[in-house]
């Protein structure tokens, strides 16, 4: 498997670490009962169950743009140092930004999100011949 298959796979592997922070967190807030049931009527989130659906949501969404172009270049035959940079960009970055994000840390977490986001179109970019 080559190294930007590798990073998506574990970009896949990060997302289900996070939902299950967000679940855990959620049964902790909410208590099991309310947790397992309809949730009609559920407590308002504590702070940082809100943070973790966040995290999760955000990351979702990096992944949603990350995999097609990592896929997209593998079919393509496409892998070379940019391809390999920013896929462990994107990965090492969504890592250092879920870390960051959950712990609350102000300021830092945006210079995460946008070294990812860089990763992801240093990949798309090379797919598309450009770099």
């Amino acid at each position: 498997m080559t190294t930007e298959l590798t990073m998506l796979v574990y970009a896949a592997s990060l997302l289900i670490v996070l939902i299950g922070i967000q679940a855990s967190v959620g049964v902790r807030a909410m208590g099991f009962k309310t947790a397992a049931g309809p949730r009609d009527e559920t407590p308002p989130p504590t702070a940082f169950q809100a943070r973790t659906k966040r995290v999760v949501d955000n990351h979702r969404e990096g992944l949603t743009v990350f995999a097609p172009i990592v896929l997209a270049a593998a079919v393509a035959g496409v892998s070379n140092e940019w391809t390999v940079l920013g896929a462990q960009l994107f990965f090492y970055s969504r890592v250092a930004h879920a870390v960051i994000y959950l712990a609350g840390l102000p300021m830092v977490r945006p210079l995460a999100y946008f070294i990812g986001l860089a990763g992801t179109i240093m990949v798309l970019l090379a797919a598309l011949g450009v770099i």
